[in-house]
């Protein structure tokens, strides 16, 4: 996963793409976050000014939506499914232990990983499930968790 450092002619290029149409806000923070990995306090201004929004519009986007980040994120992001189902098949359990293992709670991270709720992969029937840098995982334990993890360490390596 790399991305480059945000700069206003690539998010200005980035916005042409989508027309710098209002109506393709969500769309376009798609984009930003896929290039930049993260949306910053510079690029909302920018994106409100090019795309004739309120700041309280973008950033209240931004902020609505787990998706959308405001500070970098680490180099691997691991993120456990929160909703029911998972839940009923122990992400819960998967939480605490992926807290302890790593020493993060959610919304943190560290120098290598950021760990995070998500809410819902679409993977119910292989419960409960995570996503590790864009790849979906089901019936995960904490050994098939640790396993997961260790795996994203050494193909960084």
């Amino acid at each position: 996963m790399t991305r480059e450092d945000y700069n206003p002619a690539s998010a200005s290029e980035l916005m042409r793409g989508f027309g710098s149409r209002p109506e393709m806000l969500v769309q376009i923070l798609h984009a930003f976050m896929d290039r930049f990995g993260w949306i910053s306090e510079d690029a909302i201004r920018q994106l409100a000014s090019e795309l004739n929004l309120s700041r309280a519009d973008v950033h209240g986007v931004v902020s609505y939506y787990h998706d959308f980040r405001t500070t970098p994120s680490a180099r691997h992001i691991v993120k456990i499914c929160a909703a029911e189902a998972c839940q009923s098949m122990g992400s819960r359990a998967l939480v605490k232990h992926a807290e302890e293992s790593l020493q993060l709670k959610l919304h943190e991270s560290n120098d290598n990983i950021t760990l995070e709720p998500v809410y819902c992969l679409g993977n119910c029937a292989c419960s409960p499930a995570i996503m590790a840098n864009g790849k979906t995982f089901g019936r995960v334990s904490a050994t098939r968790f640790d396993e997961i993890v260790a795996g994203l360490n050494e193909a960084s390596s």
